[in-house]
């Protein structure tokens, strides 16, 4: 290892790179080919207990007390962001923020439509109010969530439990749709609600993870002329420049990390904040080890 010392305070990131494949070395190492942070089947295993191996979530699991990780899947950061907040950057707010500014190419002035408000799209909300959209329409099913983006940036909030999503974001842009929407739940009718939201020329991106198997379709209207529909793996991420950067945002006053944080628990509740995520109760959930 020659990138830290002991003491140092990281981020981990399981956008873990090998520094040397074509997509390492083209500038996208958030896609590696590489699979150099991960063991192979046949190397003894990270993490053990009673001498049976113990598989790392996403090569990294860290829900645990220690972690067993490649240099290539932490990013060193400086010592006075506090560690409770920092942990936020290194996912969810990684690739909202990331899906505005890198992968969609957002420019100032322009409009946005974000479906789903969890940790991921408020991070997408504050990306674009950060890359200076003047339009940020947020669409959610619980008002706590729409509250929580207005409070990030959204300029505009549809509950879409009351109001047909589509419909509600033509008639806030005049009829003609959003120059980018964003899809950030893993969900094939919020996908096609995003490309039907559209204006010309307009770019949908796909945030949220689908089930493999998932099938998506919209009507061929709804690409609209020169409309685009993409995908985002960790919001185009470079995390090693990325992360700093991102709690530079933070330490300005730019980023939003501690109005993101819904509750706090130690890791014997990580069970109850999964539970609370998935009924929509809360954005983001810190569990810490004190």
């Amino acid at each position: 290892m020659t990138a830290f010392r002991p003491g140092d305070h990281v981020v981990a990131c399981l956008s873990g790179f090998c520094g040397s494949c074509a997509q390492c070395l083209s500038g996208h190492p958030n896609v590696c080919v590489g699979g150099a942070v991960a063991r192979g089947e046949s190397a003894p295993p990270r993490l053990s207990k009673k001498g049976q191996g113990i598989p790392s979530f996403a090569g990294i699991g860290s829900y645990a007390e220690r972690m067993l990780l490649h240099e290539n899947s932490v990013v060193k950061i400086d010592d006075d962001v506090p560690l409770d907040r920092a942990a936020l950057v290194g996912c969810g707010v990684l690739t909202g923020v990331g899906a505005a500014l890198r992968s969609a190419g957002l420019e100032a002035g322009q409009t946005v439509a974000v479906f789903g408000c969890g940790g991921v799209g408020l991070s997408i909300v504050q990306g674009a109010r950060i890359g200076g959209a003047r339009q940020i329409i947020a669409l959610d099913q619980f008002d706590s969530k729409l509250e929580m983006a207005r409070r990030v940036g959204a300029t505009h909030a549809v509950n879409t439990s009351n109001d047909e999503p589509v419909k509600a974001v033509r008639s806030l842009t005049g009829g003609a749709g959003v120059d980018h929407a964003f899809e950030a739940v893993g969900n094939a009718t919020l996908v096609r609600q995003a490309i039907e939201s559209l204006a010309i020329r307009g770019t949908a991106t796909i945030v949220g993870v689908l089930p493999p198997d998932a099938k998506i379709e919209f009507p061929w209207m709804a690409i609209r002329p020169e409309c685009r529909v993409q995908t985002s793996r960790m919001g185009g991420n470079r995390f090693r420049i990325d992360i700093p950067r991102y709690l530079d945002f933070y330490r300005q006053g730019r980023l939003l990390l501690d109005e993101m944080v819904t509750r706090r628990g130690r890791l014997d509740d990580i069970n109850e904040a999964f539970r609370a995520m998935k009924a929509g109760e809360v954005a983001r959930t810190v569990l810490t080890f004190d």
